[in-house]
């Protein structure tokens, strides 16, 4: 019986990206599916989500995913998912949204692209200057 897509997208980040139940990447994905947008020039695979989950995760706490809207056509599914999670250093919460555009073969993943705000992340991580995209549009520096 095939699954509703939006709830694999929805159980994906509660289990892998909350539950940080890693060994559950290989019930979303096929093998040589690759997740294109998360890193500059390289794809993703299932063993290197296993690697960056945790990597992320360990510079967060209490994280909340969402999935804000969902539109499927056919085997292709577009979502616009939102995060909540705490600055571990400073214990401020913040907020970070991104898109996740994939198309399914049955109920595993065959090709993903994602793109997500990494600078509002790393700018309330700390990581980078406040204001960094408004410097960045009036030609300055931001280091």
């Amino acid at each position: 019986m095939k699954m509703d897509k939006k709830q694999i997208i929805k159980d994906w980040f509660q289990r892998v990206w909350i539950d940080m139940d890693l060994d559950a990447v290989d019930e979303y994905f096929e093998p040589d599916t690759e997740a294109e947008g998360l890193l500059p020039d390289f794809g993703i695979g299932p063993n290197d989500f296993k690697v960056f989950v945790p990597m992320c995760r360990a510079l967060l706490e209490s994280l909340e995913v969402h999935v804000d809207k969902v539109l499927e056509e056919g085997n292709w599914v577009s979502a616009i998912t939102s995060m909540r999670a705490v600055n571990p250093t400073t214990g401020q919460p913040f907020a970070a949204h991104g898109q996740l555009f994939c198309r399914f073969k049955e109920d595993k993943i065959v090709e993903a692209y994602n793109a997500f705000d990494y600078l509002s992340f790393f700018t309330q991580l700390g990581y980078l200057p406040p204001q960094s995209l408004e410097l960045g549009l009036t030609g300055q520096k931001i280091a």
